[in-house]
C-alpha cells in the first residue's frame, strides 16, 4: 500500500472540522480499468482496490468521520463472469479472516446489508463473526453493501410493512417516512452526506436509493485503486465549498 504524507495522516488544516461528512458512501469503480491499464488481470484491481478501501477507513477514522459505507457486490454483480464472481467471494472470505484481529483493535464496528442470504455460507459465517466480534467498538462504523441493491431493498421494506398491515398489528396511516426507514437494511445509520462515485461514471447504480436523497455527490475520474488521501482530501474540500440547502431558500 502507497504511504501517505505525513500532512495527509491528520485532518488537513484547510478543512473544517465542523463542516465534515458524518456518513461516507463510496462506489468503488475503475478496478477493473486500473488492471487492463496495466495489462495485469481483473483480479489484481480487486485486489488492489482492497487496500485503497483500508486505507480510506482508516483515514475516516483518523479525521473523524463516524460512518463509511463501501458498494462491495451490487445485486447486479452475479452477472459477471463466475470465475471473477467466485474471486470475490474468495477475497471478501478471505480479507475479512484477515482484517478482523486489526479491526478490533481499532475500534471499527462492521455492519453488512443486502441479501446476505444468497452468498456461500462460509462467506456468511465469517460476516457473522466479524459483526459479533466488533458490535460494542464506537470509533467509526464500517457498513459493507454486499449483494445489495436498492430497489430491492425498498421492497423487502414494503413487504416487510405490508405483512405488519396484514397481520393487525400496524395501522397504514401509521407509516411515515421515519417508519419505514427503520425497515431498510441501513436502519439505525444516518444517512450519507456525501456519495463518492470514482472513474467518472455519472450515476448512482442502484445503490441507497433511498438513503441519498440529500446526498452532495462527488464524482471524480480517478480510478478507485487510485483513490488516496489527497482525493478523499479533494472530495471533502469541494463537499465543504457546497450550500446544503434540502430544498429551502
Amino acid at each position: 500500500m502507497t504511504l501517505q504524507p505525513h500532512s495527509l495522516i491528520t485532518l488537513p488544516d484547510d478543512l473544517d472540522p465542523d463542516r465534515l461528512p458524518r456518513h461516507v458512501a463510496v462506489i468503488m469503480d475503475g478496478n477493473g480499468r486500473w488492471a487492463r491499464q496495466r495489462h495485469l488481470p481483473r483480479i489484481m484491481g480487486h485486489q488492489r482496490g482492497v487496500d485503497t478501501l483500508k486505507d480510506l477507513l482508516r483515514c475516516c477514522k483518523d479525521w473523524g468521520i463516524e460512518a463509511l459505507t463501501a458498494y462491495a457486490f451490487s445485486t447486479e454483480n452475479w452477472g459477471r463472469p463466475l470465475p471473477e464472481v467466485d474471486f470475490l467471494m474468495t477475497l471478501f472470505e478471505r480479507v475479512l479472516r484477515r482484517e478482523l484481529p486489526e479491526m478490533v483493535e481499532e475500534g471499527v464496528q462492521i455492519h453488512f446489508v443486502g441479501d446476505l442470504t444468497c452468498l456461500p455460507p462460509s462467506l456468511q459465517a465469517e460476516i457473522e463473526r466479524a459483526m459479533s466480534a466488533t458490535a460494542h467498538n464506537q470509533k467509526i462504523k464500517f457498513v459493507v453493501a454486499t449483494n445489495y441493491g436498492g430497489r430491492r431493498e425498498i421492497i423487502q421494506a414494503c413487504r416487510s410493512l405490508a405483512a405488519k398491515v396484514k397481520a393487525g398489528v400496524l395501522d397504514p396511516a401509521d407509516i411515515d417516512e421515519v417508519l419505514f426507514e427503520r425497515h431498510l437494511y441501513t436502519g439505525g445509520l444516518p444517512d450519507p452526506d456525501l456519495l463518492i462515485r470514482t472513474s467518472g461514471e455519472m450515476r448512482v447504480s442502484n445503490f441507497l436509493l433511498w438513503q441519498v436523497a440529500y446526498a452532495e455527490i462527488y464524482v471524480t475520474n480517478t480510478l478507485w485503486p487510485d483513490f488516496d488521501r489527497a482525493a478523499f482530501h479533494e472530495a471533502l474540500r469541494n463537499f465543504q465549498q457546497r450550500h446544503r440547502r434540502f430544498g429551502r431558500l
